[in-house]
């Protein structure tokens, strides 16, 4: 059985939740494997969630920026591993020294779904690389999103 295994760190209506292992013969490289295996499960789950998301509204989008708005979705989910989320919580990290004297480690991180759009809708307000209007776009299916979730809570 594997630490951080259940219903606990799984995602829910809320939470995106990620649980990633790193091995190495360096405690530092393992615990960073283990991170970046856990934010690249994260950023799956975001590009999933943005692909239903931007589907559900799709109709609402215009013409050719639809799909321009919806590959831009799936950029900004990828760009989720390798940035800084502030409202990133760790769950847990649980360290092994096995018998080869290498380091096996488990983290299991989590972030609010709310938290996660809001961070992507800053991405995409800043991002200079798109059209204006597909901009305006995306940042306006994320606050769809937000909005969901938040009356989700109530």
């Amino acid at each position: 059985k594997t630490p951080f295994d259940g219903k606990r760190y799984m995602s829910d209506a809320r939470h995106f939740r990620a649980v990633g292992m790193g091995q190495s013969s360096n405690l530092s490289i393992a615990k960073n494997k283990a991170q970046l295996e856990a934010k690249r499960t994260l950023a799956q789950q975001v590009q999933t969630n943005l692909k239903v998301v931007s589907d559900a509204y799709a109709q609402e989008l215009v013409g050719n920026q639809a799909a321009e708005a919806i590959e831009r979705f799936e950029t900004l989910a990828r760009e989720v591993t390798n940035t800084t989320i502030g409202d990133l919580r760790t769950l847990g990290e649980d360290i092994r020294q096995l018998e080869d004297q290498t380091y096996k480690v488990h983290v299991a991180i989590e972030v609010k779904k709310k938290a996660m759009m809001r961070f992507l809708r800053t991405k995409a307000k800043n991002d200079t690389k798109i059209a204006e209007l597909v901009r305006a776009q995306m940042v306006i299916l994320l606050d769809k999103e937000i909005e969901r979730l938040e009356s989700e809570e109530e």
